[in-house]
């Protein structure tokens, strides 16, 4: 029944060879909550939920989401392992993210899964070891979405990106990289702000030691969220930290832009749910680095040992008491252009 799938989780395996990262386990303050460790022979759907639609993420990517089951599902488990496979095949869904419109119609398929409406929280931490795919036009990507956007839709609302990245493995556009690197980032990023075109992201990016590539292994991607400052790690290693004084929302009331709470849209009155996906193209993907989709790639996938979500042992409502802190890691602040604007009337 599964053979397809199977085919290329062997075929995954065999080229991963042997693993050489373990698992980085979460420091002692924290407790677990929640988990998936794949370990059975199916998608959990109590826990997770794919979605189906061809829109594109709202990103031009060209990949529609599928739910299939049996040989030609785009997401299973198998081997004690989550596979998230995109493939070049046309797929006809709805062009809208969750249902209704028309249809539409894209090249390639591929699997996004969530924990929306199953599980949200507020405040912990949040790991996946995963080993990611390769080529340019792939992009896995490991987030956070708001459950009920309190503060308006995005990026209003927030969004919390653990782990982002595009076209491992071809030429890097890193400015200043020499000649021949190999482009090895894995990005950590807010979104916030307005609704667009009023939106802003901050973040950065990191590299693995010694010129390692992400799609040649497993490694663990992390983020600790308390009240007020979230932070960023790879194998332990705390690299990024953002803080309430740089991010900002606005949301419109009688006709004005007016601030939300101090410490929207990432604060305590936000619940969030985990993403899972791997895209194919679009508007980041498709413009950088060799640019464009590079059909000989695919299929490609993102492999996922386990999800593990913590909660601070302190038990304070602000969810800290619990930080693990690197002493060089990057203290990310927004530049003036993306700083909070005063309130105003909106353009009419």
């Amino acid at each position: 029944m599964y053979a397809d799938m199977h085919a290329f989780a062997l075929a995954s395996m065999l080229l991963l060879g042997d693993d050489p990262v373990t698992a980085a386990d979460a420091p002692a303050p924290w407790q677990l909550a929640w988990q998936d460790e794949f370990d059975g022979d199916a998608i959990d759907r109590t826990k997770w939920e794919l979605e189906e639609n061809c829109w594109g993420g709202g990103n031009a990517e060209q990949q529609c989401y599928t739910r299939r089951r049996g040989k030609f599902a785009n997401a299973f488990v198998a081997d004690g392992l989550l596979y998230i496979v995109a493939k070049r095949e046309a797929f006809t869904a709805s062009n809208q993210p969750d249902g209704g419109g028309r249809l539409a119609t894209l090249p390639y398929t591929s699997a996004r899964l969530r924990t929306k409406h199953r599980q949200e929280w507020t405040f912990g931490r949040f790991e996946v070891r995963a080993r990611l795919p390769h080529g340019q036009g792939a992009w896995p990507a490991i987030w956070m979405l708001p459950t009920d956007s309190p503060y308006g839709t995005w990026a209003g609302s927030g969004e919390i990106d653990i782990m982002e990245a595009v076209n491992l493995g071809t030429p890097t556009d890193e400015p200043g990289a020499p000649p021949g690197t190999k482009e090895t980032r894995v990005h950590g990023t807010l979104h916030y702000g307005r609704t667009p075109p009023g939106n802003v992201h901050t973040g950065t990016w990191h590299r693995l030691p010694n010129g390692a590539s992400p799609s040649d292994g497993f490694h663990v991607y992390a983020l600790e969220w308390e009240e007020g400052e979230i932070r960023w790690y790879v194998d332990g290693m705390h690299y990024a930290t953002q803080r309430a004084d740089g991010w900002w929302s606005q949301l419109r009331k009688g006709g004005d832009w007016v601030d939300a709470p101090a410490g929207a849209p990432f604060d305590r009155a936000s619940k969030y749910h985990l993403l899972l996906n791997l895209a194919v193209g679009g508007n980041w993907a498709g413009k950088v680095n060799a640019t464009g989709i590079d059909e000989a790639a695919f299929p490609q996938g993102m492999l996922v040992d386990y999800v593990r979500v913590y909660r601070c042992s302190a038990g304070q409502a602000d969810g800290r008491g619990c930080a693990t802190i690197g002493a060089n890691a990057k203290l990310v602040q927004p530049e003036q252009t993306q700083r909070r604007p005063a309130n105003e009337a909106p353009a009419r």
